[in-house]
C-alpha cells in the first residue's frame, strides 16, 4: 500500500519533466533552427517477491514470477534533428543549410559553437555573425563598399565591388557534422556545443561528405509541430491526472485499514 504512493509520486514527477518539456518546445515554435525534445523514461527497480523458474515441487517451475514495480525515473531528453521548412526572408545574409551540417561560430572562450540558425548579421568590422554576436569560424568579412554579396550553395562567398564587374571572393563556409547529433550539448542562443556523445566534428565543404548544402535568402524554421505538442500535453496532463487519483485512492485504503 505504501509502495504505490511513492509509485505515484514517481508517475507525477516524470509527467511534470514531461509537461516541461512540452512547454519548451511550444516555446520555441517561432526559433529559428530549434530542434524538439522528448523526455524519455525507464522503469526503476524491482521488488522480486517470486522469482520466476523457482521450484514448487519436484520437478515442477514457476512459469512466472512475483515482481512488484516502483516506479519511472526521467533518464534523458531526446533532441530530434529532423529538418525544419526552409522559408524564405529575402536577406542575402540570412543562410539555411538543406540537409544535414551546422555552421560553425567562434566562442567568446576560444572553442567552437554549432548552430542551425542562419540568420546571420555583419558587425561593426563587417564580419559575419550571429544574432548574439559571435563570428563564423571561417572569419568571413566583408569589404565597406561592399554592393551585394552571393553565397552559393557550395558556401563560396563573394562580394560586388563598385568599379569591378567580376565579383571578389571573400572567405568559404565550411559545416561540421556528427556521428550522434542527438549527443550535442544545448547552449541556448541556438548553439549546441561538442562532447563525447556526439563523436568529433566532421567538417567539409557543403555539399559534401554527407553536408547540406547551403540556401541563400532563407531561413530554417523551427521542426516544432503544434499539433503534436499539444496532442502530447493532453496526453500527459491526463497521465499525471491518473497518478494523482492512485495516490487519493491509496490513501482512502489507508484509512480503511486503519479504522480496523
Amino acid at each position: 500500500m505504501i509502495n504505490s504512493l511513492m509509485i505515484s509520486k514517481t508517475g507525477m514527477q516524470a509527467q511534470q519533466t514531461q509537461l516541461d518539456v512540452i512547454s519548451n518546445n511550444l516555446a520555441n515554435v517561432s526559433t529559428n533552427g530549434f530542434k524538439r525534445a522528448t523526455a524519455v523514461f525507464e522503469d526503476l527497480m524491482y521488488q522480486n517477491l517470486r522469482q520466476v523458474g523457482a521450484n514448487t515441487a519436484e520437478q515442477a517451475e514457476l512459469p512466472t514470477g512475483l515482481q512488484v514495480g516502483l516506479g519511472v525515473r526521467t533518464v534523458a531528453t531526446s533532441r530530434n534533428f529532423t529538418q525544419g521548412s526552409l522559408q524564405q526572408s529575402g536577406n542575402a545574409l540570412d543562410l539555411a543549410v538543406n540537409g544535414g551540417g551546422f555552421f560553425q561560430v567562434q566562442m567568446p572562450d576560444g572553442t567552437t559553437g554549432y548552430t542551425r540558425d542562419g540568420s546571420f548579421q555583419l558587425d561593426a568590422q563587417g564580419r559575419m555573425v550571429t544574432s548574439s554576436g559571435y563570428p563564423l569560424t571561417a572569419g568571413i568579412t566583408l569589404p565597406a563598399e561592399s554592393q551585394s554579396i552571393t553565397v552559393s550553395s557550395d558556401g563560396v562567398v563573394t562580394a560586388k565591388l563598385p568599379g569591378n564587374p567580376v565579383p571578389q571572393q571573400v572567405g568559404n563556409i565550411e559545416l561540421a557534422n556528427f556521428i550522434n547529433s542527438a549527443g550535442l550539448e544545448p547552449l541556448g542562443q541556438n548553439l549546441f556545443a561538442e562532447s563525447l556523445a556526439s563523436g568529433n566534428p566532421i567538417t567539409g565543404a557543403p555539399g559534401s561528405a554527407g553536408l547540406g548544402t547551403v540556401m541563400q535568402g532563407m531561413v530554417e524554421t523551427s521542426n516544432v509541430n503544434v499539433v503534436q505538442e499539444l496532442v502530447t500535453m493532453i496526453q500527459t496532463q491526463r497521465a499525471y491526472e491518473m497518478n494523482s487519483k492512485a495516490i487519493q485512492t491509496s490513501d482512502q485504503m489507508l484509512q480503511r485499514l486503519s479504522q480496523l
